[in-house]
This record gives structure tokens, sequence and C-alpha cells, in this order.
């Protein structure tokens, strides 16, 4: 049977691991129940296991039987990522498989990635024969803003197979992105960088009517909110942008009184390492002077997180191959930009050449621009795209491991 095949003949047993997963969704780094899910799914299947000590990770690895490296040459190895954490959102779904968590949500689609990587480990290990080297499958845990990538990193996961991967490639449906079944990517920046500002205004607290003789945090908060949008459209190049978007801001606790400080909290993108560095000089200088201007003083503290995810040239191009071949050339859509989310999968990537793609499971019937995105409690993903997932996933570990 074909791989297209093997994965259709698997979709039920695919989907009912999704479905539970999607039940009992867990938050960070500690998902002991979806660890075991993942665990009893492998069983039997012939993978060397091994689970962090940091989180509840699991790392596979399948000895491929096919060929012999040359005397002297590594076994090449390939890495595929599934992550497996939940979001705390509150689902407002619907499903007769919606989360039985109060306030945690599978929201950005990680149970679909979970059981896509759970069914290519069944195709894998069947074609253990095919294969000529070894894969490593990494269920991560915390990619919700944990740096999951970042501890299996640090516990070993790129060098599981004993040796480095010679290609990583990770899958990200989307809910409201493209035509359903629709495999999308680019070469170079796919997702943005990401960093944290966290701003804490200092002045002196008095009466509301009197702000004169106190000195007014809240004021200087709001101004600095403003410049920093002035910045964004005055000082960086527009077709290499970057954004700035203050997500919190707090100050007071009556509406008669200055209070002592004002605080507040922005996510910052951008998409190259030169507009990144120039953010990070740019920002702290600029709210500085503007406290300075008024009288009193600011702690900034600029947070670098996840660097760029960066598609290698070659292997995107390997993985547009791999859709066309198994799905014909109508199934892949090249982004025309990337998308200013983040990633930490872009930890991989800057160790190991590889590719980031994306799978629209835009529900049928829905229109993509109607659609609940990602993150969304009332985001839906069709399960249609399961089966498709996984064989692309034993597709890119067959094809890439013949070609080393």
């Amino acid at each position: 049977m074909t791989l297209r095949e093997d994965a259709a003949a698997l979709a039920g047993d695919i989907t009912d691991l999704r479905h539970r997963l999607h039940r009992e969704p867990e938050i960070g780094l500690n998902l002991p129940r979806t660890q075991e899910k993942v665990l009893t799914a492998l069983d039997g299947l012939g993978y060397e296991i091994s689970t962090g000590t940091d989180t509840t990770s699991v790392t596979a690895v399948l000895r491929g039987t096919a060929g012999t490296p040359a005397s002297g040459t590594q076994r090449p190895v390939v890495l595929l990522r599934g992550d497996m954490d939940a979001l705390p959102v509150q689902e407002k779904t619907g499903l007769d498989y919606a989360s039985e968590i109060p306030g945690a949500m599978h929201g950005c689609g990680h149970d679909l990635h979970t059981a896509m990587l759970v069914g290519a480990a069944t195709l894998l290990s069947s074609r253990r024969d095919q294969l000529r080297g070894d894969v490593v499958l990494m269920f991560q845990p915390g990619e919700e803003g944990f740096d999951g990538a970042e501890v299996m990193i640090r516990e070993g996961v790129l060098d599981a197979a004993g040796t480095r991967p010679d290609a990583a490639y990770a899958l990200h449906v989307m809910s409201a992105l493209g035509e359903s079944g629709a495999f999308l990517s680019r070469p170079g920046a796919v997702m943005s960088s990401s960093d944290g500002l966290v701003v804490t205004v200092h002045g002196a607290g008095g009466h509301g009517s009197a702000p004169f003789a106190a000195k007014d945090p809240v004021t200087v908060a709001a101004e600095m909110v403003m410049a920093l949008q002035s910045m964004v459209t005055r000082q960086f190049d527009v077709f290499d942008p970057v954004v700035i978007s203050v997500g919190m801001l707090q100050a007071g606790t009556k509406r008669n009184v200055i209070p002592e400080t004002a605080r507040f909290e922005a996510t910052i993108r951008s998409f190259s390492p030169q507009a990144k560095a120039r953010l990070k000089a740019s920002i702290p200088r600029l709210l500085g002077a503007i406290a300075e201007g008024h009288g009193l003083e600011a702690t900034v503290d600029y947070i670098e997180e996840y660097p760029l995810t960066l598609n290698d040239g070659s292997e995107s191009a390997f993985a547009r191959h791999a859709v066309d071949e198994l799905f014909g050339p109508q199934r892949y859509r090249e982004l025309a930009n990337p998308l200013a989310g983040s990633e930490d999968f872009s930890r991989v990537l800057a160790e190991v050449p590889g590719a980031f793609l994306f799978l629209s499971a835009v529900p049928e019937g829905t229109d993509s621009t109607e659609a609940a995105y990602n993150h969304s409690p009332f985001a839906v993903f069709d399960d249609a795209v399961l089966a498709d997932g996984t064989a692309l996933y034993a597709r890119l570990a067959l094809e890439r491991l013949a070609s080393a």
C-alpha cells in the first residue's frame, strides 16, 4: 500500500487519539496525561524511547535497516517535531469532544500535531527496512510560551540518535488560513522572531486634583505607548517591518489618586536579525529619554525570546517536492510573506537545516476569512487533514534519508 493509503487506513485511530488528547488538554512543560497517551501509542513499534527530566517530553528513535553507510561516514538522521501542549483558554466550540478541563483548550491544534506524529511513527515502523538512516521523533511540551524546544535541546534531543540530524521538519495546522488541506510555506523567514518588553514608570503619588504636586507616571506611560508606535513607522523600513503591541497596561487603584507607578507589557515581532538588534538598542533609549524628560525614571526590561523561524532554502524546496509528489502540486501554496507569529521550533532550525510547514485545517464548508483563528476559544480544526499530515511526516523522513 502507498503511504497515503496506509495513512488513510490509520485515520480512525489517529482521530480517536486526537479527540482523547483534545478532551484532556494540559498546559506548559508538565503534561503527564499527554505523555502517557503518546508512550502507550508508541509501545511495540520498535522505537528507542527516552523522556525528559525537566519536562514531560518524549523522544523516540527508530533505527532504519536499509543500506549501509560508506566507510567512515555516519548514518543520516531526520528529526520530526510535534508539539503537545494546550492553551489557558476556556473552550467554546461546542464539539462533542470538547475540553473537559476548565480553562484549558487545544486552541492551536497541537493535539492534531501529536496525533499525526504518532501516526507517522506507525507508518515508519512498518517501513523500517526502507529507512536508509535513523528517525528522531520529538514530542515536545511547552511550545506556547514555555520554550519547550530549548529545554529538549538542552536535554539532548538533537543528539538522541548518536549524531545530529541532517534535516528537521515540523507541521502546524491552521484553523483560518488557506484552503482546507493545503500545505503552505516559503523559503527563508516563515515566522517572526518574538521578544518581550516590560516597562515600569516610577513617579510620585498624589491627589488627582493637584498633579503639579506629584509626578504622574500614567501620562508618561501613555506617551511611551504612543511613542513606540511612532518609532515603528519612522525608524524602521516598511519592507523590513516590526510589530509592537502593548497587551497590558496597569496603574492606580482609584480615579482621584495619582499612583506611584505605571506598568505596561508589550510583544515585539521582527523579521530580520538587523531589525531585532536595532529594536533591542532603540527601545530602552527612547523610553528612558521620555521618562527623563518628565523628571521621572523608568525600568525597561527588554526580554529576548524566540529567534526567527528560518527555513533552509534546499530543505524548503525538498518539502515542497514531497508535497507535490504525494498530493500533487495543487496542494502546495507558497506564502508571499512570513507570519508574524513565532515558534520555538526556530531553535531547532537554528541548529539543523530544515523546514516548517503549515497545514490548513479549515472545517469543510467554512470560509477561511470568517473562521475563528488559532488561539480563539471558537477555533475548530478539521479531522480530515490528519491522514495527509501523517503521510507527509512519513514521506519527509523516508525520502530525505534516501537522498542523504
